[in-house]
């Protein structure tokens, strides 16, 4: 019944608020990451973004407010870069993930919270980060505007998706874990084993002075290695699927899409540099 009534509730949507394809067509060619969608799913895509950008409250900090840009194929791209993650899931599926995101909000430029962390002796720790992105359960998710200008690659950062990630991550817990809410083809043992066996290279990798062949910031908290991989899975799925092979294959199960093959013939991996002590996300 409620599937019916939500399926009603989409065509009354589209009905009410026709698709605006000019500006989703100028949203996708201002995006390598949207440009390289196939035709069917920039369709389905763009539709949902749509739909995204009614229910969510999308609001810029009042420095952004009157000077910065952000006309309606940004917000496009923005609310796209979210729907991205659930682009493979049924719609209702798609819905029901995101159902904690009430507010998408700018800043003008990243921010320090100072924060306590207690380790595992016991010990608490006292510091100030900075940080590009923040995401609690019921909070909004927070974005630094010169970030998002970033993101839209194919680069392996977005903020946009990282935080996102984190919310599907809190789908099952208050925590981000690293562990969201798996579909039933999933064992979660299967799951376990292979981030584990992410988790111990960027580790190991770190403690030997090498370099990671994904960020390191991956290596600070399972629930950012999570967040970090999707960053790679949708942006630089090859340098993904090279380094961790099993990693991706269980993304693309996970995600239901399969990025590679949306790489353009004439793509090479080309990573960011690491973002050095800023942090991507907060917890």
């Amino acid at each position: 019944m409620f599937g019916r009534l939500r399926r009603w509730r989409a065509e009354r949507f589209a009905s009410r608020h026709p698709f605006p394809e000019a500006a989703w067509a100028e949203a996708r060619a201002r995006l390598p990451l949207l440009a390289a969608l196939g035709d069917e799913e920039a369709d389905r895509l763009g539709r949902r973004a749509w739909h995204f950008l009614h229910l969510k409250r999308l609001s810029l900090h009042p420095e952004l407010t009157g000077r910065t840009p952000f006309d309606l194929p940004a917000q496009l791209a923005l609310s796209a870069q979210a729907c991205l993650l659930t682009l493979g899931w049924p719609f209702d599926d798609h819905v029901d993930a995101f159902s904690g995101v009430h507010e998408l909000l700018i800043l003008p430029d990243a921010f320090r919270r100072h924060v306590e962390e207690l380790d595992e002796f016991g010990v608490m720790h006292e510091y100030v980060d900075e940080r590009a992105g923040e995401t609690s359960s019921q909070g909004p998710v927070v974005l630094a505007f010169p970030d998002l200008m970033e993101s839209g690659g194919l680069d392996g950062f977005n903020v946009v998706i990282h935080e996102l990630a984190h919310k599907l991550d809190l789908g099952n817990s208050l925590d981000v874990d690293g562990f969201p809410p798996l579909p039933r083809d999933i064992d979660p043992k299967e799951w376990h084993r292979v981030f584990i066996g992410v988790w111990d290279d960027l580790q190991a990798r770190l403690e030997r002075g090498e370099d990671t062949p994904i960020d390191d910031y991956a290596a600070s908290h399972p629930g950012e290695c999570f967040a970090v991989c999707c960053e790679y899975f949708f942006t630089a799925p090859d340098i993904l699927h090279e380094a961790y092979p099993a990693l991706y294959e269980l993304l693309t199960r996970y995600f239901r899409q399969q990025p590679l093959a949306r790489l353009p013939e004439d793509h090479t991996a080309a990573p960011r540099e690491p973002r050095g002590d800023q942090d991507r996300s907060a917890l």
